[in-house]
């Protein structure tokens, strides 16, 4: 069996594009049917994200695929991952992925990662809309693209693009209880445990490019702290 965890605070406006993207690669051919277990983990949600779990719930039954809905109060993401596996581990999950409620997972998200042959793999991520960032859109497209590696081997960690062997991740002792960098300290563990590592570009994810970041210090905040630097005068 392939656990998929997803943590999530307050997301249903982004949830269901999330959902609606897992379940394609869920349901992906080259799994040959192996049975996907999906755990939102709702981290002290006040709005209607848990409402957006219950409504795929039938749409992952009927393709054969299980979506379950854990709640915690840790209001922090590192506990949330952990949750998560946690939950994927006892349904006696052999793989485990992970991705973010405000990302969309290509179809081949998990056939890759099973394929690869190693015990951790972290992915890459892309970004297709840069909107939210109004007038510094383009410049902050640029800056990505001259600054971030999207290629194989790299060594970007993203906790919106990882997957790792459930002997593996309990082998290196789970996510850490943070605020954030929950997956940096993660793969250093796993490294430091002798797990085979493949850092590739071919499980594809678009994550967002939001203002309103959920993890203090994680992706959406790098971003913001560029664009503040862009606003930053030159001085001669």
């Amino acid at each position: 069996m392939i656990g998929v965890a997803i943590p999530a605070h307050n997301e249903e406006a982004c949830l269901g594009a999330c959902l609606q993207a897992v379940l394609r690669a869920a349901t992906h051919p080259q799994l040959a049917g192996e049975p996907v277990i999906v755990c939102v983990v709702l981290d002290a949600c006040d709005d209607g994200t848990g409402a957006i779990v219950r409504e795929w719930q039938t749409a992952f039954a009927l393709a054969g695929c299980r979506l379950d809905a854990l709640e915690i109060s840790a209001r922090q993401v590192g506990s949330a991952r952990a949750a998560g596996a946690l939950h994927l581990i006892a349904a006696e999950a052999r793989w485990l992925a992970f991705t973010d409620a405000d990302t969309r997972v290509s179809p081949q998200w998990l056939a890759v990662q099973v394929t690869l042959g190693a015990d951790v793999v972290c992915g890459s991520v892309a970004v297709d809309d840069w909107s939210p960032h109004a007038d510094k859109a383009q410049l902050l497209r640029e800056h990505f693209a001259r600054t971030y590696h999207d290629r194989e081997d790299h060594r970007h960690i993203h906790g919106a693009n990882l997957g790792v062997c459930a002997l593996a991740y309990q082998a290196a002792g789970g996510f850490a209880a943070v605020a954030c960098h929950e997956d940096v300290l993660l793969v250093r563990a796993l490294e430091l445990s002798g797990a085979r590592f493949a850092w590739s570009a071919l499980p594809r994810v678009f994550t967002s490019a939001r203002l309103d970041a959920r993890a203090r210090g994680g992706f959406g905040d790098t971003l913001l702290a560029v664009t503040c630097e862009m606003e930053v005068p030159l001085t001669t």
